[in-house]
């Protein structure tokens, strides 16, 4: 299936969606930090971005900012994973550049239906 990157600080969130995007056949890569996100970006080139909005060392509007400016990384899609709820937090996701916005909690089926959007899309 696909290769998704999951970056996600708070472990347990991280390892639940890692657990269902493997259940459904994806190549999963974690990070735990945006700066450990953006070096596997760059060298993985995943199908599929999923990044909370609040992280160590980069946040998440910063990274898809950068994966959005850059040439041979724009194509990928990108989607917020955030309790951040506010339309004024969902609209800086937009504006960063991400193609999808998930509200946790979210449930698995929500992940898996957002996920195959953005894959086929």
């Amino acid at each position: 299936m696909a290769k998704i990157l999951v970056a996600e600080d708070e472990r347990d969130i991280r390892e639940l969606i890692e657990f269902a995007l493997n259940y459904n056949g994806h190549d999963v890569l974690t990070a735990v930090d945006g700066v450990s996100a953006w070096e596997l970006t760059l060298a993985e080139q995943p199908d599929l971005v999923l990044l909370d909005v609040r992280m160590p060392r980069m946040d998440g509007y910063e990274l898809c900012r950068r994966i959005k400016r850059s040439e041979k990384l724009r194509h990928i899609p990108v989607a917020f994973l955030s309790a951040k709820g506010q339309e004024a937090e969902i609209q800086a996701g937009l504006d960063a550049g991400a193609e999808e916005y998930l509200l946790k909690p979210f449930s698995l089926d929500q992940l898996d239906q957002a996920v195959a959007r953005l894959l086929n899309a």
